[in-house]
């Protein structure tokens, strides 16, 4: 087993989601609509982008790597 410092890879910034076309609502009435899911898990992914930029603006940028 190789020894040295263990480094952390941060985690990648979560996805937004793909926002519906106009066509992929059926103009039904649906509860809920594709467009309340949308709006939903847009909620949702601005929430987990606000808490990774938080978590990751604490971890200082990796430094590159010095030539030997």
């Amino acid at each position: 087993m190789a020894s040295g410092a263990v480094t952390e890879m941060p985690l990648p910034p979560p996805v937004p989601p793909v926002q519906p076309d106009l066509e992929d609502c059926c103009r039904s009435g649906c509860v809920p609509c594709v467009f309340d899911l949308y709006e939903e898990a847009l909620a949702r992914y601005e929430r987990e982008l606000a808490a990774w930029e938080a978590a990751n603006a604490a971890v200082p940028p990796a430094s590159p790597a010095k030539p030997s």
